[in-house]
C-alpha cells in the first residue's frame, strides 16, 4: 500500500449489488474493502452493520441500484443513514449503475419522475457526494443539490476496439437521435465517422426501425448504447444495418441490464460480440460467448484518488482510459 493511502482516512465499503467491481476498485485506489455484514432480520427488513470504526473517516459506499432494485436501494439508503451516525467526515456513494434513470421526465400526465424521487433519498440520508457511470439523461445530475462526478464508459469501451483492431474501416451507430452525443464521443477515439438509427417506440421497451442515417454500406458498424435491457432496439438495428450492408456489427454499452428476452434476443442476432462494462454484475447464464466484459474498477478508483486528493476528475472523460 502506498504511503499516501496508508496513512489516509479513506474507506471504502462495498453491498450486495455488485461486490465484485467494489473489489477491483478498492485494489485500484490500494486500500482493503472495509469491514461491513449486509444481511436480513427474520421478517426480510435488511440489517447493515458497520465492523469497524469509521470516525472522520472519507468513505466510499460501493453500491448499483440495479436488480433487484428495490433491495439495493435500501441498502444503500440505510448505509448512509449508519455510515453519518456513525460520525463520518464524508460520504460518498459510488453509483456505476442508477435505476430508474430512465423515469427522468413526465413524458404522459400523472406520471412521477422517479429518478429525482431517488436523488431526493439519497441526498436526505446524509450522502455528500455522488460518482456515477454513464447516466441515462446526463441532466439527472442537476436532481442532486450535492456534487456529482459523472464519469463514461466509452474511454473504456474504446480502448477494447482498438486494442482488438476492430477501428478499422468502423463507423460508430447511434441506435437513435438521442444517443449522438455518446455516439460522437466513441466516435472520436475510434477516428470513425458515425452513423444514426431513426426509429419510434411505439411503447415502452418495443422499437420500431425506420431508417439509417450515414453510409454503412462495406462497414464494421459498431452500435453504441448506454445500456442495453430487453435487446429489442439493439438487436433490430443490428439486423438493419447488415440489411444495409454491413459486413460486421459489433455492439457496446456501458450497462448490461439484459433483462427479458435480451440474451436469447441477442444470440440469436447478427451482433457479432457484445461489448459492456462490469457496472451490473451478471449471473453465470447471461455470460454468454457473444459478451464481452471490461472492467470499470481502474476508471472508478482513479476518480476516486482524484476526489480524495482534490484533483480534477474531468481528465478521465476526454483522454483514452487503458484497461489493466
Amino acid at each position: 500500500m502506498s504511503e499516501n493511502y496508508n496513512s489516509s482516512k479513506i474507506k471504502i465499503f462495498a453491498l450486495n449489488s455488485n461486490k465484485p467491481l467494489a473489489e477491483k476498485i478498492a485494489a485500484a485506489v490500494d486500500v482493503p474493502l472495509g469491514k461491513t455484514s449486509v444481511d436480513r432480520f427474520s421478517d426480510g427488513e435488511i440489517r447493515i452493520n458497520i465492523e469497524e470504526s469509521i470516525r472522520g473517516d472519507e468513505i466510499f459506499i460501493i453500491q448499483s441500484t440495479s436488480a433487484p432494485v428495490n433491495d439495493n436501494l435500501m441498502e444503500l439508503l440505510i448505509m448512509i443513514d449508519a455510515l453519518r451516525r456513525a460520525s463520518a467526515a464524508t460520504i460518498n456513494v459510488v453509483i456505476p449503475y442508477y435505476g430508474y434513470a430512465r423515469q427522468d421526465r413526465k413524458a404522459r400526465s400523472r406520471e412521477p419522475i422517479t429518478a429525482k424521487l431517488v436523488a431526493d433519498m439519497v441526498e436526505k440520508a446524509g450522502a455528500d457526494r455522488a460518482i456515477m457511470l454513464d447516466l441515462h439523461a446526463a441532466q439527472i445530475q442537476g436532481f442532486f443539490d450535492i456534487p456529482v462526478d459523472h464519469l463514461m464508459g466509452a474511454p473504456l469501451l474504446a480502448d477494447y476496439f482498438l486494442t482488438q483492431g476492430l477501428d478499422k474501416d468502423a463507423v460508430v451507430v447511434s441506435p437513435d437521435h438521442g444517443g449522438v452525443t455518446r455516439a460522437r464521443k466513441l466516435a472520436e477515439f475510434l477516428k470513425a465517422p458515425i452513423a444514426i438509427i431513426d426509429k419510434r417506440r411505439p411503447r415502452a421497451n418495443v422499437a420500431e426501425i425506420m431508417n439509417i442515417i450515414g453510409s454503412v454500406d462495406g462497414k464494421r458498424c459498431i452500435l453504441i448504447d448506454d445500456m442495453i435491457d430487453t435487446a429489442g432496439t439493439i438487436t433490430l438495428a443490428a439486423q438493419a444495418l447488415m440489411d444495409a450492408g454491413a459486413i460486421e456489427v459489433y455492439a457496446s454499452a456501458t450497462h448490461p441490464v439484459l433483462s427479458g428476452p435480451a440474451i436469447e434476443r441477442i444470440e440469436k442476432s447478427p451482433i457479432k460480440q457484445l461489448v459492456v462494462t462490469d457496472s451490473i454484475q451478471l449471473p453465470e447464464e447471461k455470460q454468454i460467448d457473444k459478451l464481452v466484459q471490461v472492467s470499470v474498477g481502474p476508471l472508478i478508483g482513479d476518480a476516486i484518488k482524484r476526489i480524495h486528493e482534490n484533483k480534477p476528475v474531468s481528465p478521465l472523460f476526454t483522454t483514452r482510459f487503458r484497461r489493466k
